[in-house]
């Protein structure tokens, strides 16, 4: 399965029940799913089914979606007659001739112009069908959507394999200069030994003890070892594709432990340099995972 990224933009613009309507959406990092749907009031309705899209698509991230809508060009524009009235103007205008001796200049226009004998409305909208409608186009912007996303996560995924590479091969310097750090002591530990007993006989069993005490103290077995494992769990989360972003963030959290650990051990100046940039690479992977769903 491929990986996503958190963030991403997508667009879609089409024509609802006759009203030029435009959606788009885009996102950022969030540890986890924080849907805003800005829509004209009047299109509330369908608030729940434009979530619902979202939520289809998306499992975490801080998501915005704006929804407009142009019902300037929509046919929904009734023009309707008060009949009562217009009448009751007409019988006013024929007494008024009647009882002034004038003529009564009535025409279709004259009458439509009085106050409130047209009046324009807009008939009801089907809200089924708009609702229908903005998730169709909705649809359309999550696909341009997460294909951007797709794009992002896997240059996402293959800086994340290079790294992971790099840990590997760091952990493996870490393995192989670990047992020289003990031969080193053991080297010093004899040299001040003769240098204070003066050429005595040195008590060899003492020695093997006191190195096999010093090599405990410092043994990063367990912690190369479970190195391995992390790298191993990682990889397949990778190659398991998203979501798997938030057990990530925790596999990560180990790595960094392991890696502290075997610094307050090292006891080597070139291991703590390889400490160093050990730490540096899972840093690295740490502010990648936060772009990945």
């Amino acid at each position: 399965m491929p990986i996503k990224s958190m963030t991403g933009y997508g667009g879609a613009k089409g024509v609802v029940e006759g009203m030029n309507v435009s959606v788009e959406l885009k996102s950022v990092n969030n540890k986890f799913l924080d849907v805003n749907v800005r829509m004209p009031r009047g299109f509330l309705f369908a608030e729940e089914a434009v979530r619902s899209a979202v939520g289809r698509h998306i499992s975490r991230g801080k998501v915005d979606v704006f929804l407009t809508v142009d019902a300037s060009q929509s046919e929904d524009t009734v023009v309707r007659v008060n009949e009562p009235l217009a009448k009751a103007y007409i019988d006013a205008v024929r007494a008024i001739a009647a009882a002034h001796d004038l003529p009564a200049d009535l025409t279709a226009l004259t009458v439509a112009r009085f106050p409130d004998v047209l009046s324009v409305e807009k008939t009801e909208a089907d809200s089924d069908a708009v609702a229908a409608g903005l998730i169709a186009l909705m649809e359309q912007a999550l696909e341009e959507y997460d294909a951007m996303r797709l794009r992002e996560g896997e240059k996402l995924r293959q800086d994340v394999e290079t790294r992971l590479s790099a840990i590997e091969s760091l952990v493996a310097v870490v393995e192989e200069r670990a047992p020289e750090t003990v031969e080193a002591y053991h080297q010093r530990l004899r040299q001040k030994l003769d240098a204070v007993l003066e050429g005595k006989d040195v008590d060899e069993g003492r020695v093997i003890t006191e190195c096999a005490i010093f090599a405990d103290h410092i043994a990063v077995d367990e912690e190369t070892v479970r190195l391995h494992s992390h790298l191993a769990q990682m990889r397949q989360m990778l190659q398991g594709g998203s979501p798997f972003g938030r057990k990530a963030d925790f596999l990560i959290q180990e790595f960094n432990r392991e890696a502290n650990t075997i610094g307050s051990k090292c006891q080597n100046a070139d291991i703590a340099k390889v400490v160093v940039d050990l730490k540096s690479e899972i840093e690295k992977i740490r502010e990648q995972i936060q772009n990945i769903e």
